[in-house]
């Protein structure tokens, strides 16, 4: 692959994932002035919604694979065809989402984490009401940056995320500094940023200027023959990412009996992650793009030649990254008005996150996205879904709750998952058999 194309799809593909962290590590950093209730409720519903987007993504997924495996084969009209059944799908889900937040969010809330403290459940609720609300918007602005990243523009929705963070932070500052709304101020925000974020997306899908842009109201009438293509990826990766989540979600509620401290701690652990592991998730989605176009032109050996480039530069940039974090961890969770117990099990689980990823982390997450623009999305559904089941799930039980780790013991957990999966994932690779797969 040209080394200016690449550059050209990469840098904003990194600037946008990075404004995309931020949103959250902005809520977190600006509820945390509030106290550790409004952090741990906060917290809470980010295991949710981290859900649903990873949903999100995974049908986001299914279409930049149909529509670029469509653009390598010069098929322009069914390329467009297929941005609408996406656009559908997408909304259905979204809308969806939001309904069941708004009017089943505590009964959601209990049964996923039990008996935690009143105040806890109240911030909790608030957070997650307004956020469902918001889904509507986030599901257009994803649907649109799909569609865009299938044509290699990924410079214009990295300026419509750059200006959705810039609002977000604004009415956080001002909600929660200004007016003191707490919880509610950082949700209200959210939803205002993705709303804007949403509507800009929307006009841009609907511009001369976009090449797939859809002109008929038909088009987005279910077509079984195309939804069942956008499916055959999306619903694996739904189906990956949802279970993934699920089982965080189980692993949050081992942490949510550890007490205020733990909660807080691994809030703010995963929240810091998510910044070292930018470049290799901006990777991956590229990945899925070139490996789509690669296969729909029929051209396997360029397929390999590409994704090997590509896990390399992942690992340069990995290990760069997580280098860094392990010598400014202690910093970083310093930013955060966390207790000092929770201010040490941050910095626990961060430092040894950073040292025990170096080797695997790219195997387990950007690699599989080389399988994945193939069409080979059910063999990474299946290994992910043992992995998280068979190690995360069953690790972190026994290290809890049987000898008493903590949330180290969760991490641990994590951790082995890691392995299993980043293993089975280079196999698959090396064996060729995902060169196979072609969905269109």
């Amino acid at each position: 692959m040209e080394k200016n194309r690449l550059r050209k799809l990469l840098l904003p593909l990194i600037a946008e994932q990075l404004l995309a962290v931020s949103v959250g590590m902005v809520d977190t950093f600006m509820v945390s002035t509030v106290g550790q209730v409004a952090v741990s409720g906060v917290a809470l519903v980010d295991n949710i919604n981290r859900l649903i987007i990873q949903v999100m993504s995974a049908f986001a997924a299914g279409g930049i694979v149909v529509v670029s495996q469509y653009m390598g084969n010069k098929n322009h009209e069914m390329s467009k065809k297929s941005c609408a059944q996406l656009e559908t799908l997408m909304n259905v889900f979204s809308i969806t989402m939001m309904m069941i937040c708004i009017f089943f969010g505590r009964f959601l809330l209990g049964s996923l984490f039990g008996k935690i403290e009143q105040d806890v459940m109240e911030a909790a609720h608030t957070y997650l009401v307004v956020s469902g609300i918001s889904f509507v918007f986030l599901g257009i602005y994803n649907t649109g940056a799909a569609i865009l990243r299938c044509q290699e523009d990924t410079k214009t929705s990295m300026l419509v995320s750059l200006v959705m963070n810039i609002i977000n932070v604004v009415f956080n500052a001002w909600f929660v500094f200004g007016l003191h709304m707490g919880v509610l101020g950082v949700a209200v925000a959210t939803l205002i940023s993705r709303a804007v974020a949403g509507i800009i997306m929307k006009l841009l899908l609907l511009s001369p200027k976009n090449s797939l842009r859809i002109t008929e109201i038909k088009a987005y009438r279910p077509s079984f023959g195309l939804v069942k293509k956008i499916l055959a990826i999306g619903i694996p990766s739904g189906i990956e990412n949802g279970m993934f989540q699920i089982g965080k979600l189980l692993v949050v509620s081992m942490v949510a009996t550890l007490g205020t401290d733990a909660i807080a701690a691994n809030s703010i652990g995963y929240q810091v992650i998510d910044f070292p592991n930018i470049p290799g998730v901006s990777i991956g989605l590229a990945l899925v793009v070139i490996i789509g176009q690669d296969i729909g032109a029929g051209d396997k050996e360029l397929a390999i030649k590409d994704s090997k480039h590509l896990l390399k530069l992942t690992y340069i940039c990995d290990w760069t990254c997580k280098l860094l974090l392990f010598a400014a961890t202690p910093w970083l969770v310093s930013l955060f008005s966390l207790s000092a117990a929770a201010t040490d099990m941050a910095v626990t689980v961060l430092r040894c996150f950073a040292i025990t990823a170096l080797p695997i982390w790219p195997l387990s997450f950007t690699l599989p996205n080389a399988l994945r623009g193939a069409g080979d999305a059910k063999f990474t559904m299946l290994i992910s879904i043992l992995s998280m089941w068979l190690c995360r799930i069953v690790v972190s039980y026994i290290l809890v709750m049987w000898y008493h780790f903590g949330i180290l013991g969760v991490w641990i957990g994590m951790f082995v998952d890691w392995y299993v999966r980043g293993i089975s994932y280079a196999v698959r690779y090396f064996s060729k058999k995902w060169l196979t797969k072609k969905i269109i």
